[in-house]
């Protein structure tokens, strides 16, 4: 399908809320009409710096967020009230220097350790309160593994780093955490905690079924230690009708 006049017509309004910069990186860097808008609109949502733009282009955002099995909207970052819409369903984390074999401890000691590329990733609206987090039930000590505040929901977000595939006992755990957190740790003028389990893997089934009873947002998300190869995730893209169908929602 070629692109017309029109085409690049409608990202005007958006082109003009943006630096140069930016612009040029993102004309550059991406392909499609629609690959320009994601880009285009989260910079602008996200107010992204040049810096950040490029790791997004760079780790395939618009590619791995277009191959979410959930994905019905173009832009990752909307207005919706549902807070887990601010969450991702895969992340990367390339940036911690991970070996191939590694444990749970020293996955959260290297997000601690790079916490500014941490954000990068997950949003500048993240402030981070802690690692295991005590929180202390029945004259007992429960740790979570990260503890942050999320400064555009105004709510805690509990993150349990897993280094395995998803388990559905995972979500009780949390459901516990986030409990204790909305009654030992939150504030009147908050809204209830969210949970976000980091798992190596997740069998799209497994999770609907786990999380179809919970009470509190709790998301399932994936993430990587290493870059996957753009044209790959492309090649992969282009093979789904996914993109098409996107593209009509939007009209």
């Amino acid at each position: 399908m070629y692109e017309t006049y029109k085409d690049y017509e409608k990202l005007s309004p958006l082109v003009r809320e943006l630096s140069w910069t930016h612009n040029v990186i993102i004309l550059h860097h991406t392909q499609t009409i629609e690959e320009k808008e994601f880009y285009l609109k989260s910079c602008i949502s996200e107010r992204w710096s040049r810096r950040e733009l490029e790791r997004q282009i760079d780790s395939s955002l618009y590619e791995r967020f277009m191959l979410s099995k959930k994905t019905d909207k173009l832009v990752p970052h909307t207005k919706e009230k549902n807070a887990l819409a601010h969450f991702k369903d895969e992340y990367v984390l390339d940036f911690l220097g991970l070996k191939d074999e590694f444990s749970e401890e020293h996955l959260r000691k290297a997000v601690v350790a790079n916490l500014k590329q941490f954000f990068l990733e997950f949003g500048r609206y993240f402030t981070f309160v802690g690692d295991e987090y005590r929180i202390t039930v029945g004259n007992e000590d429960y740790r979570v593994d990260l503890l942050f505040y999320h400064r555009l929901l105004r709510c805690l977000v509990a993150v349990e780093l897993k280094i395995g595939k998803f388990k559905p006992e995972y979500i009780g755990k949390m459901q516990f955490y986030l409990s204790a957190l909305d009654e030992k740790v939150k504030i009147k003028e908050e809204n209830p905690s969210v949970g976000l389990i980091l798992c190596k893997s997740k069998n799209e089934e497994v999770v609907k079924i786990a999380l179809s009873k919970t009470v509190s947002p709790i998301k399932v998300a994936a993430y990587r230690t290493k870059i996957i190869d753009r044209k790959l995730l492309k090649k992969k893209l282009q093979s789904l009708p996914l993109l098409e169908n996107c593209k009509r929602e939007g009209e």
